[in-house]
């Protein structure tokens, strides 16, 4: 194995959870550093809205 794949294995984790915030807590709970990104899909998932706010430019 490489020396950087040994140090990346050997250094501590960090997880960027873009799930839901109890996904994140669970792992805060067992020690694990956690950044949470606050996402949501464009219009909220409707795919309709979607393709409008493409054809306006919006994504």
């Amino acid at each position: 194995m490489s020396d950087k794949i040994q140090k990346l294995f050997g250094s501590p984790l960090v997880v960027i959870n873009v799930g839901t915030r109890r996904m994140g807590d669970a792992l805060v709970k067992q020690g694990v550093t956690v950044a949470q990104v606050d996402w949501k899909p464009l219009a909220g998932g409707d795919k309709k809205m979607q393709d409008i706010l493409s054809m306006l430019g919006g994504s």
